[in-house]
């Protein structure tokens, strides 16, 4: 039996780190997307600001447009991290190695009463 529970155990390890990586690979993989798309976005922006405030300038004072401009995207950035925060917390992490170990520790724990 205990040769049946190392084995056992050792199979559930070896599930844990399987399981580990390929979230690990999920993740690695949002993670250059990401990076991609915040270079990509950022080039955009800067154009796009600068027309904005361009725009604004005909309307206001120089300063007090690009500052408005500036103020625009520091909310949307706001609530863009907000939402990756979201995003990053939903990663799973082992839930099913792990539920399945506390399931093995109680199997043992109830052959040893």
């Amino acid at each position: 039996m205990t040769g049946e529970l190392s084995t056992l155990f050792r199979q559930e390890v070896e599930l844990a780190k399987t399981e580990a990586r390929e979230e690990a690979g999920k993740l690695g993989k949002a993670s250059a997307m990401f990076v991609v798309a915040g270079v990509s976005a950022l080039l955009a922006l800067t154009f796009l600001s600068a027309g904005l405030a361009w725009l604004l300038d005909h309307v206001m004072d120089t300063a007090l447009a690009f500052a408005l401009v500036g103020v625009l995207w520091a909310a949307a950035a706001a609530v863009l991290l907000s939402l990756g925060r979201k995003r990053v917390k939903e990663v799973r992490t082992l839930p099913e190695t792990t539920r399945s170990i506390k399931e093995d520790a109680q199997w043992v724990k109830a052959q040893k009463s």
